[in-house]
């Protein structure tokens, strides 16, 4: 169930029933599943709360993720029971994408021929609704034409006022809808209902009205959200439920000390308006999601083949949810990313750039729904410095740059960084919209980024990069790529807009930095990793753009020696970033494939991520920064950045026209 960055549950196992379900944080946000056949009670989701014995679990024989879904297939000797998690995440419908919900189906049938009486119970904890077990959670019920509604919250509900990194959210409200039709038995009852369940087949239609408490409590039981939904005598004919997994937050996020509503929440009345609208749409949802799975999944297998059509699938939903689409005042939508577990920072510039691959493909409007509170930002008088900032705060509130020196001074900044990766986005932003309007409306901040990044980029200072994890590093030549390249895209866009002085101007300086570029960062079979260290090496994975955009900067004798000296240095699970360590970066591995001449190549660097995907321990929302000698985790996870794995399918100018100009598939009701 994967949305935003505070609804973000996974299951952080092989098998549904091997773990209970998680925030992406990995803190216990409990939705916990039982199927009852003929009075015996099977898990389905969920571990066992008094050891697998005590509760034994349905097998389960097959798992298929797609971009939208998630669905596993269980059985045991009587029946097959089909659990599928739809998160219509379709970037190309904004609104849809918007709504904070997920619908969950259950379909069973018998195996053995005979009929058998089948019922589902479902119960969702207080703690998908606070940031720590220990904070008190109310609970009511509501009813809306055609559903019935139980909702969990806080009891303080302290909207946006914590910020930070390693946290859930502790105001709004999680909710369980389930359909009139589907002749449920529901409750806002506690945990001792999951008992008399097993025990009985059902639940007390009453429900717990004993006030607010922890959801870690022991006495009295701690509240939860409890779902019965009896199938009946099931047959060889499948038998269907479904009920819809949502989360009320009012206000999402804060920029410049003001709130701002979800995106969804602009179209409807009300937050039961939304869930009406998507009871009433799931069969439509539903044929769109499957719809687009199989046109996306087809395009990736043809763009790179089948092992990067799966780690493009696995990066999808979890690169979209690491944002919130919200809109300001002026009803413009803002894009917003949290930097999953690398400081929580709010619209970080170089989170948004390696991001960015996806949501150039499938809607370039989201990248400029990424960029416009960074650019609007730094329009401001507050922003005092002739480069692009880093950040916008620390999610949820955007009200101004903390990372490294803020606004206050140059320590720890990214200059050449930040402004190379938005100079290069909104050259992007105009070759997939095929309308440098974005560009136009931001000239003079692009205009004096390039004029930095003229005196200061072909051979940077001691600074960090968006790799800050690996330190300061003077004479990057990586970096250095970034910014020729960005001066390049600075050339393409002032001749798009009628600037040809400009134009002429940055293109001869852009290319006579690739010169001296090349000559610089020679050593022998490749080039180095800082341009005053011999016999070192580095990804250049910003060498993608000259491809990607068109620029021609460099020969193409350059791109050749690099891979092919990369190939020699391949480990079991991947190409590390640079000499210096065995550790690499997800994002950038498939940038650095992309500059591959030919298949075969690509497939060399493409088959050991697949590896690691599969090998790495433990299960958590996919790292981009993992040894490749292990497949171990160093650190990060869930992050937005795996969105540039889909850099391969811009390198393709028939798909990335094909789905970022699509004709049919915007705005769809």
């Amino acid at each position: 169930m994967v949305h935003d960055p505070y609804f973000s549950i996974w299951s952080m196992a092989d098998r549904l029933t091997d773990a209970p379900t998680r925030h992406w944080t990995g803190a216990v946000q409990e939705i916990f599943g039982v199927a009852r056949v003929d009075g015996q009670n099977y898990r389905f989701l969920g571990s066992a709360p008094h050891g697998k014995a005590a509760l034994p679990a349905l097998e389960q024989v097959s798992r298929t993720i797609t971009p939208t879904r998630t669905i596993v297939v269980l059985q045991n000797q009587q029946i097959e029971l089909t659990v599928e998690f739809l998160n219509p995440l379709l970037p190309q419908d904004m609104e849809l994408m918007s709504r904070p919900v997920t619908y969950l189906s259950l379909e069973a049938k018998s195996r053995d021929g005979k009929p058998h009486d089948v019922s589902v119970y479902l119960d969702a904890s207080g703690t998908l609704a606070v940031n720590d077990p220990g904070e008190r959670v109310v609970e009511s019920r509501a009813r809306i034409p055609g559903l019935d509604l139980l909702r969990v919250g806080s009891q303080r509900q302290p909207v946006l006022q914590r910020s930070g990194d390693n946290v859930r959210i502790d105001w709004g409200y999680f909710y369980l809808a389930v359909p009139e039709s589907e002749h449920a038995v529901t409750a806002a009852g506690n945990q001792t209902y999951r008992k008399t369940f097993l025990a009985t087949g059902t639940i007390p239609d009453a429900d717990d009205l004993g006030g607010a408490r922890p959801p870690q409590s022991h006495y009295p039981p701690p509240l939860t959200l409890n779902v019965c939904l009896p199938l009946g005598q099931v047959g060889s004919a499948p038998v269907a439920r479904h009920l819809l997994l949502a989360y009320d937050d009012g206000y999402s996020v804060e920029y410049m000390h003001r709130a701002l509503l979800p995106y969804w929440r602009t179209r409807f009345a009300s937050f039961a308006d939304m869930l009406d609208a998507a009871e009433q749409q799931y069969p439509q949802v539903e044929a769109r999601s499957q719809k687009f799975d199989a046109a996306l999944t087809r395009d990736l297998e043809q763009a790179g083949g089948r092992d990067y059509a799966a780690i493009a699938t696995l990066a999808f939903s979890q690169a979209i949810a690491a944002h919130k689409l919200v809109e300001d005042a002026d009803g413009n939508p803002f894009f917003m990313p949290k930097e999953n577990f690398s400081n929580g920072s709010i619209s970080t510039v170089d989170v948004i750039y390696p991001s960015a691959p996806l949501f150039l493909l499938l809607n370039p409007k989201l990248v400029e729904a990424q960029l416009d509170p960074v650019m609007r930002y730094a329009e401001m008088a507050r922003w005092k410095f002739p480069f692009a900032p880093h950040d916008l705060g620390v999610y949820p509130l955007a009200n101004g740059q903390q990372y490294g020196g803020g606004e206050v001074s140059e320590e720890n900044q990214m200059p050449v960084e930040e402004s190379g990766d938005v100079i290069l986005l909104a050259a992007a932003i105009a070759h997939a919209e095929n309308d440098p309007g974005f560009a136009r409306r931001y000239w003079p901040l692009l205009t004096k980024w390039a004029e930095y990044l003229k005196a200061k980029g072909l051979d940077p200072a001691n600074q960090l990069c968006t790799d800050d994890f690996a330190g300061h590093l003077a004479h990057n030549a990586n970096l250095s790529l970034k910014a020729i390249e960005a001066l390049g895209a600075y050339a393409q866009l002032a001749r798009t807009l009628g600037h040809p002085g400009s134009a002429a101007e940055y293109d001869a300086l852009a290319h006579d930095m690739a010169r001296k570029w090349v000559k610089m960062a020679a050593d022998g079979d490749h080039y180095r990793l800082a341009f005053d260290k011999p016999g070192t090496w580095s990804q250049k994975y910003n060498l993608v753009w000259d491809r990607v955009l068109g620029l021609n900067l460099f020969p193409e004798s350059v791109a050749a020696e690099e891979v092919r000296f990369y190939k020699k240095h391949l480990n079991r699970y991947g190409l590390p970033l640079d000499n210096r360590a065995t550790y690499t970066k997800l994002d950038w591995e498939l940038w650095t494939a992309t500059l591959a001449g030919n298949e075969g190549d690509f497939q060399a660097f493409v088959h050991p991520i697949k590896a690691f995907v599969n090998d790495t321990m433990p299960r958590v929302p996919l790292t981009d920064w993992y040894d490749t000698l292990t497949a171990r985790q160093i650190h990060f996870q869930a992050r937005s950045v795996v969105g540039g794995v889909y850099m391969k399918m811009l390198a393709d100018p028939q798909l990335w026209k094909k789905w970022a100009q699509p004709p049919s598939l915007h705005n769809q009701p």
